[in-house]
C-alpha cells in the first residue's frame, strides 16, 4: 500500500496541473460553458458508473440531495466555469497558479470569518507573501496584453479559487456520513445539470467538438481531470492525513506553468517565476500544521 500512495500522490499532481493546459485547448473550438458541460458530463457518468459496479447508490430523499446540489454549485460547476472562462484572457500557467490559492482562502474563511482554524503571525505573513505573488502575477498579464480583460481573466480564477474553499468547507460541515464517493457522483451529477442549464439560457453553442484536440480535451478533463482525479485524491484522504493529501496543490504552479511553456509556447520571464514562487510560498506557510510540528519536535527532544 506504502509504495502506491507515492504514485498516487504524484500522479494526482499532474493530472490536475495538466487540466489548465487542456481547458486552453479546449476553448479554442468550443465555449467555455460547452466545455464545461461536456466535461462534467463524462465525469458524472464515470463516477455513477463506478458507483454501481461498486454497490452504491445515490439516495433521492431531499434532505440528502440538498448539500449535494449546493456542493455540486460552489465546488465544481461554478468554479470550473469560472477558470476555463478566465483562460480565454490570460495563460494557463498563470491560471494554475492563481487556482493554488485555495488554502490560503481556506484559511482566511475557516480562520478570519468562521473562527474555526488558528489564524498566526507566521500564517498572515503566508497570505500577504502568496497574495503579492498573485498582484504580481495579474499584473504581468495585464502589461502582456494591455486589456483590462486580463485583470477579469485573473479574478475569475481568483473567484474560482474562494468557491472551491467555500465547497470544501461546507463539505466538511454540512455533509457527514454520506459516503465519499456517493458525494463525488452527486457533486459531478449536478455540476453538469447546472452547466447544461447554463448552456441552454446563455445561448451558447452547444455541439459536439470536431477538433481533434478538443475531444482529446473533454475526455481528459473529464475522464481524469474530473473521475479518476477524485478516486486519486479519495485514496490519499483514507491512507493519509487530509493535510498531507491537500499538499498536492504545491504540484500545481509548478505542472501547469511547466506545460503551457513547453507545449502552448507561454512565455517564462522573471515576473512568472517570482509570482509562481512567492504563491508557492504562502501556501507552505499558511498549510503547515504548527501544533503538529512542535508536538513531534518535542518528542524528538525527548528521546
Amino acid at each position: 500500500m506504502n509504495r502506491i500512495l507515492p504514485f498516487a500522490f504524484v500522479g494526482l499532481g499532474l493530472i490536475w496541473g495538466s487540466s489548465f493546459l487542456w481547458i486552453k485547448i479546449g476553448i479554442e473550438e468550443m465555449d467555455p460553458a460547452t466545455l464545461v458541460a461536456y466535461r462534467l458530463t463524462v465525469a458524472a457518468a464515470a463516477m455513477l458508473l463506478y458507483l454501481r459496479v461498486t454497490g452504491q447508490r445515490i439516495s433521492l430523499q431531499p434532505r440528502q440531495l440538498a448539500p449535494l446540489a449546493v456542493l455540486g454549485l460552489i465546488a465544481t460547476s461554478l468554479p470550473i466555469f469560472l477558470i476555463s472562462w478566465g483562460e480565454q484572457y490570460i495563460d494557463s500557467g498563470t491560471a494554475a497558479v492563481l487556482n493554488s490559492l485555495v488554502p490560503i482562502f481556506s484559511l482566511i474563511i475557516a480562520g478570519v470569518i468562521l473562527h474555526v482554524e488558528s489564524v498566526t503571525l507566521l500564517r498572515v505573513v503566508g497570505v500577504l507573501t502568496g497574495f503579492a505573488g498573485t498582484a504580481l502575477l495579474a499584473s504581468r498579464e495585464f502589461a502582456a496584453r494591455g486589456d483590462a480583460l486580463a485583470l477579469l481573466g485573473a479574478a475569475a480564477v481568483v473567484v474560482a479559487s474562494i468557491s472551491y474553499a467555500l465547497g470544501g468547507i461546507y463539505s466538511r460541515s454540512r455533509i457527514q456520513g454520506t459516503p465519499r464517493y456517493v458525494v463525488a457522483g452527486g457533486n459531478l451529477t449536478f455540476g453538469a445539470i447546472y452547466m447544461w442549464i447554463y448552456v441552454l439560457v446563455t445561448g451558447a453553442d452547444p455541439a459536439l467538438p470536431t477538433h481533434l484536440g478538443s475531444i482529446i480535451a473533454v475526455l481528459w478533463l473529464g475522464l481524469l481531470g474530473s473521475f479518476f482525479a477524485f478516486i486519486l485524491y479519495y485514496y490519499l484522504l483514507t491512507h493519509l492525513e487530509a493535510t498531507v493529501a491537500v499538499m498536492v496543490t504545491y504540484l500545481f504552479p509548478v505542472v501547469g506553468v511547466a506545460l503551457g511553456v513547453f507545449f502552448l509556447g507561454e512565455h517564462l520571464d522573471a515576473r512568472l517565476i517570482l509570482g509562481t514562487t512567492l504563491v508557492v510560498v504562502g501556501i507552505v506557510v499558511v498549510s503547515l500544521r504548527y501544533d503538529q510540528i512542535v508536538r513531534r519536535w518535542a518528542g524528538l527532544r525527548a528521546r
